[in-house]
């Protein structure tokens, strides 16, 4: 098993506009269709803060998640959207 946490430090304010437009864009379900399992979180101390939990039951299952069409795009909103990233790996 493969954890990864991803906290997603928004741009002052813009933590909720960040969730709503990768929730339109499908990034929960879509990756919730692949194998492993996909959790976001807000923080509950930084009110720009979004924390994602990834578990995926191997580690090539989650870097052919970093491959696709969706996860790309998803960075494109992290760039509108966020200051920075910070990710934590457990696992694998």
């Amino acid at each position: 098993m493969l954890t990864w946490n991803v906290t997603y430090h928004c741009k002052p304010g813009k933590r909720e506009e960040f969730f709503k437009a990768i929730s339109a864009l499908g990034v929960r379900a879509h990756s919730n269709s692949e194998a492993g399992n996909v959790n976001y979180f807000f923080d509950a101390q930084d009110p720009d803060a979004l924390l994602l939990v990834e578990t995926w039951t191997e580690p090539a299952l989650q870097q052919a998640h970093c491959q696709t069409e969706i996860f790309a795009r998803l960075q494109a909103l992290k760039t509108e959207f966020c200051e920075n990233v910070t990710i934590d790996k457990f696992g694998d």
